[in-house]
């Protein structure tokens, strides 16, 4: 079994994460910390006392400091204030930055070797401000968003279609938020392009959907936001790099060239495995998707930009 993963902050999302994580039955040890006191600790040792009835032996240990999550080979970043109803994901950016500094900070000195997986909102402006703060490879910071957002197309589309979730593949690069770009040309159900089977307002409508995804939710929770999907997406991430596994995921990642775009976080297609990104992906996009990429990348250069300085 492969070592130690670290995440940051037992909210609902952290929590859940952990859980995900621990029954994976690939660690050592997962190390949830909060800086509540107690939280952590009840529920490492609630999670703990599942491991008999689900069979998995990792051990979770529950702190409020750093130490016990020295030498950690990938730490996922939860930390920070979820979106209440009414609110955008920027709403949060001077808390959660203050925060999540913080904890890159902390990161940097016990987990100088790890991987950082960060799912704090505002996503591509917590992902980049980490990377500044910590001062690792960019390729071993990543953003939790793209994965997510895939997600919740696949569903609307299988939902629409009432066809099995696993015959529908989709795609969303660019950010997580207002200027994300589901990619129809890469949709398919059973290997039809989607664009055979719905018409284009249609597609449009759960395009608007999946952009609004998260606020959905939370209007719906009236406190807190979604952590099933999004614990879910982050996981699967932390299995990839984990395993070494050189799956291709949307993610949030450093693009240095790629589709005619550099020096920014965005959500791209990237080979995930040990020390994170590999290698961003270009997938073949139609003139319309690659111009609504190259005008998210410049939004969300302008965001990264605003928080470098928080």
């Amino acid at each position: 079994m492969p070592g130690k993963v670290t995440v940051v902050g037992a909210g609902f999302y952290g929590s859940t994460t952990a859980q995900r994580l621990a029954e994976y039955n690939i660690f050592d040890t997962v190390v949830l910390t909060d800086i509540v006191e107690g939280k952590p600790q009840g529920q490492a040792l609630d999670l703990n006392q599942s491991r008999p009835i689900e069979g998995f032996e990792t051990k979770v240990v529950g702190t409020n400091g750093y130490e016990e999550t020295a030498g950690s080979d990938v730490v996922v970043i939860t930390a920070g204030l979820p979106r209440k109803p009414g609110m955008s994901r920027m709403d949060l950016i001077e808390v959660n930055a203050k925060i999540v500094r913080q904890v890159s900070e902390n990161i940097a000195k016990t987990s100088p070797d790890a991987v950082v997986v960060v799912v704090s909102n505002p996503l591509d402006e917590m992902t980049a401000l980490a990377a500044n703060v910590l001062g690792f490879p960019r390729s071993r910071v990543i953003g939790q968003a793209g994965m997510l957002d895939t997600a919740r197309f696949t569903n609307f589309v299988a939902e629409t279609l009432s066809v099995p979730v696993g015959s529908v593949k989709t795609l969303t690069l660019g950010s997580h938020g207002d200027t994300m770009v589901p990619v129809p040309s890469q949709c398919t159900v059973d290997g039809k392009p989607l664009s055979e089977l719905l018409p284009a307002a249609k597609i449009e409508e759960l395009v608007d959907r999946t952009r609004n995804g998260g606020a959905e939710v939370v209007a719906l929770l009236k406190t807190g936001s979604a952590y099933y999907a999004p614990s879910a997406a982050a996981a699967r991430m932390v299995k990839a790099i984990a395993e070494d596994s050189g799956t291709v995921m949307p993610v949030c990642a450093w693009v240095q060239g790629e589709f005619g775009i550099s020096d920014v976080y965005l959500g791209v297609p990237a080979q995930v495995g040990a020390g994170g990104v590999k290698k961003v992906v270009e997938l073949g996009l139609t003139d319309g998707e690659l111009a609504a990429l190259k005008t998210a990348a410049e939004a969300v250069r302008a965001k990264q930009a605003d928080v470098a300085s928080l």
